[in-house]
């Protein structure tokens, strides 16, 4: 199960090749909602099944226009209780969205302050960041706060222009790929991506997570080049569909993103997987 949640999280990445940091609809104070759910559903051959459920939800706040592009503020829901804010050090995170779409984190040295009383709360040092710990889900104990560029790309649903043509890119895939148009209709528009996965990328996912299990486990002696080795006969396929949907004016209020594989092993026992990742935007 464990693994399942971690490739989860690191397929549903996605990039698109065209980007843009605002939209003729921004002002500075314009408050947005943003909702993020993860499911996964597993089976085997040998009849066992699994299942998993995650989510999360931000607010994103247009703070500036600047020369470089859009600074924006992601912090957690509206009415956080104080609790549940010590538990989160990562927000609230301003960042730039450049032109270019890709995204700067503007106040790291506050981060860091917080990620010391975060640790220190939890009667932690540096010393234990980077590693992961078991309690009621697998739990890394993250002390970067570049991290949370990472965090937001599954958030983040500016991505530029689109249309029938368009270049799209998800991780995980052998992208990119061209964007098909799906309905077109007064209240918005649909558009879809479908790329074979590429499992190179897998395998690599699934070895750095037999990693994880291991620490987790207690087992310190397992290496990625021993995990990769292990998952080297692995045959994997499968396709990832990406489904995005506009507005009237353009702008994406919702991405679906369907990740489905089928890994074979070396003797022959085949495991199927169906990791969905929801994504909706609304204004407040």
């Amino acid at each position: 199960m464990l693994r399942f949640i971690v490739l989860a999280i690191a397929l549903l990445i996605p990039t698109v090749l065209r980007a843009q940091s605002g939209s003729p609809d921004d002002a500075v104070g314009f408050v947005h909602e943003i909702r993020v759910l993860n499911t996964t559903e597993t089976s085997s051959g040998n009849g066992s099944s699994g299942s998993s459920r995650s989510g999360g939800t931000l607010i994103e706040r247009v703070i500036a226009f600047r020369d470089t592009g859009l600074e924006l503020e992601f912090d957690l829901p509206l009415g956080a209780t104080a609790e549940e804010r010590a538990r989160e050090w990562q927000w609230p995170a301003r960042v730039l969205k450049a032109a270019d779409g890709t995204l700067h984190l503007l106040n790291a040295p506050e981060l860091e302050a917080r990620i010391d009383a975060w640790l220190t709360a939890g009667g932690m040092t540096r010393e234990a960041c980077g590693h992961w710990i078991f309690t009621w889900d697998a739990f890394k104990i993250e002390c970067d706060p570049q991290s949370v560029i990472t965090a937001l790309n599954a958030f983040d649903l500016r991505l530029g222009t689109l249309g029938a043509g368009v270049p799209y890119t998800e991780r995980g895939g052998l992208g990119p790929v061209s964007l098909q148009a799906g309905t077109i209709e007064v209240e918005g528009s649909t558009f879809v991506a479908e790329t074979p996965v590429d499992p190179i990328f897998i395998r690599r996912e699934r070895a750095e997570t037999d990693l994880v299990v291991a620490e987790i486990t207690g087992d310190r002696s397992l290496t990625l080049e021993a995990a990769l080795e292990a998952r080297e006969a692995e045959q994997v396929t499968g396709t990832i569909t990406t489904t995005l949907t506009t507005d009237n004016r353009g702008r994406v209020v919702s991405r679906t993103t369907i990740a489905d594989l089928t890994t074979t092993d070396a003797e022959g026992g085949v495991e199927r997987s169906t990791s969905t990742q929801r994504v909706e935007r609304r204004p407040l």
